[in-house]
């Protein structure tokens, strides 16, 4: 946990311009696109609402933002309104959170408040329908705080948190509000700096930052019995217990990828790739020189790659950014105030239109656009939907295959959470070409990779929403299905 290391969430060290511009080779049309609306708090960390905005947090404030998209659909382009505050005193940074299976916002914990190292247990929840936050109790017994705990929403819906300075989880009923505590047996290692991988057969993958026993220890919890057993040796160290790195025990994100590996980097320049198909690892490219990410964000791209934010060192500054594709760290541009932060300070969110979200706790917001696209097997496809829907209607059922992408999306680890593996409906009006987002709720799973398996979820109508024959789609982590034609009609 940072507050070991440091009484302020900002540390930084300097990294000469010289060796940044050394490594950041262009490498295809990767390119980063300010926001032509910039928005006027510091903007950190952001989630992907179901009806296709992004809400966004003023850094170590109360304040939260929504940028929503112009009518063709551009983020670029989109315009910010701000949301109700957090309850009085909830300023969190570095902290637990995910979009719930019907469309709320679960945001727990904090290792700062208002800046002030706090290791904090307070926590609330979002209605993004009434924008309106309800404070949430913290789980029975979890003395010492929640802090900048790891979170995961499990395949049947069910989010669950860790403890950081033990063993222990606990399950949220969504409905009550209350905690249930997880069985948690077999875990050979506090939860702390850990994050959390949900896997297609909806286990949850982590690599032990705190076995110093066995510094390449991996871990998976059964989501069905519960439990945890070992996941094998990951071949080569992620965690940082080194002396120059203040045995940090930090660690860098892990992201699935469409073909079943999960791509983790770590606090030391090592990488390493599990095969779900097998259990087994296989060491990973190294970053180049002093590199690593002691922290910081990742996200998967269209096109299977695997985009990370690396800096040198232990929270030291300088940014740059690479994809990695299935074999080797390809260097891509970075962003323009690369130059003068650390990856931790970053926080990657994956949009409907592929492209990813940027923030690094400055008014200053960045989205990526990859080259390449997607294969057509990683589309959702659409099998049962309405023929016609009408303009505030709700309740609108629609299913098919992979609603929820091959993967959760983005990753940090454990101070930020903003996984995207829940389906969006989007349609589009023939004439005009006006983009729309249903808001999605009631989805049959929260799992990953759910191959053939028929999902389903139901969407509102936007009262706006233009009359006449549109294109609807649903989209998962930026890959629409192929579209279906539907008719809109005014009440």
């Amino acid at each position: 946990m940072k507050s070991i290391l440091s009484s302020l969430p900002h540390r930084a060290l300097a990294l000469t311009l010289g060796f940044l511009l050394a490594l950041s080779a262009v490498a295809g049309a990767q390119t980063w696109t300010r926001l032509t609306h910039l928005p006027t708090i510091n903007a950190s960390t952001a989630m992907l609402l179901t009806d296709g905005t992004v809400m966004v947090q003023g850094e170590s404030t109360v304040n939260w933002w929504k940028l929503t998209p112009d009518n063709t659909g551009s983020y670029i382009n989109g315009t910010w309104t701000q949301l109700a505050n957090m309850p009085t005193g909830y300023s969190p940074l570095y902290y637990a959170s995910a979009v719930l299976s019907d469309g709320r916002v679960i945001v727990e914990g904090g290792e700062y408040i208002n800046n002030v190292s706090t290791f904090s247990s307070k926590g609330a929840i979002y209605n993004p329908v009434a924008n309106t936050w309800t404070s949430v109790s913290p789980p029975s017994g979890w003395t010492g705080g929640i802090g900048d705990a790891q979170s995961v929403v499990l395949a049947n819906g069910t989010f669950m948190l860790a403890n950081p300075l033990n063993t222990k989880a606990a399950f949220l009923n969504a409905s009550t509000l209350t905690w249930t505590a997880a069985n948690t047996t077999g875990k050979t290692g506090r939860n702390d700096e850990e994050g959390w991988n949900l896997l297609p057969n909806g286990n949850v993958l982590t690599v032990d930052c705190n076995n110093t026993s066995n510094l390449k220890n991996s871990e998976k919890f059964n989501a069905v019995s519960g439990g945890w057993t070992s996941a094998g040796s990951t071949v080569v160290q992620l965690p940082d217990t080194t002396s120059s790195g203040g045995g940090s025990h930090e660690i860098g994100p892990a992201v699935l990828r469409p073909n079943g590996t999960v791509f983790a980097t770590g606090a030391l320049p090592h990488t390493a790739v599990y095969n779900t198909a097998t259990g087994t690892w296989a060491a990973g490219p190294n970053f180049p020189s002093t590199l690593d990410v002691a922290d910081g964000p990742a996200a998967i791209l269209p096109n299977g790659n695997v985009l990370v934010d690396a800096s040198p060192g232990i929270f030291n500054n300088g940014s740059v950014f690479f994809e990695f594709n299935g074999t080797s760290l390809v260097s891509v541009p970075a962003v323009p105030n690369a130059a003068t932060v650390p990856s931790y300070e970053g926080r990657m969110l994956v949009l409907p239109t592929g492209q990813v979200l940027f923030t690094d706790g400055v008014t200053d917001v960045e989205v990526y656009t990859a080259a390449g696209t997607y294969q057509a097997a990683w589309q959702p496809t659409i099998s049962s939907f309405p023929s016609s829907v009408s303009a505030g209607s709700l309740n609108n059922f629609i299913s098919g295959t992979q609603f929820n992408g091959l993967s959760q999306g983005a990753a940090y680890g454990d101070d930020a959470q903003a996984a995207t593996n829940y389906p969006l409906v989007r349609i589009t009006n023939n004439t005009t070409h006006h983009v729309f987002y249903c808001r999605t709720h009631t989805h049959s799973t929260m799992g990953v990779a759910t191959g053939s398996a028929t999902v389903s979820t139901q969407f509102d109508v936007p009262s706006t929403i233009e009359s006449g024959l549109s294109q609807l789609v649903v989209v998962a982590n930026g890959i629409p299905s192929a579209p279906v034609t539907v008719t809109v009609v005014t009440p």
